[in-house]
């Protein structure tokens, strides 16, 4: 029964019925509106992106800190009590 999928007629069903619901002026304002939200999400998701790369490559310059010996003071001898 559904071996085709959507076909044409399916599509052309589905748009009458938008504009029945919500009229031809109302359709290009909510279409304009989804279009803001998708960039806005598209934004978002690239910022995290950018963030999570950013904050891995923080982490990977703190491990490889941490496992270089610190520059502390320099003791030649042992240390004597007085």
């Amino acid at each position: 029964m559904l071996r085709n999928g959507l076909e044409p007629w399916h599509l052309l069903i589905v748009a009458v019925v938008l504009i029945a619901l919500f009229g031809s002026k109302k359709l290009p304002d909510a279409a304009r509106g989804l279009g803001r939200s998708m960039r806005i999400l598209k934004s978002e998701a690239r910022a995290m992106r950018e963030d999570d790369a950013v904050e891995g490559s923080t982490a990977s310059a703190a491990a490889q800190d941490a496992r270089t010996p610190a520059a502390g003071p320099a003791t030649t001898g042992p240390a004597t009590e007085r």
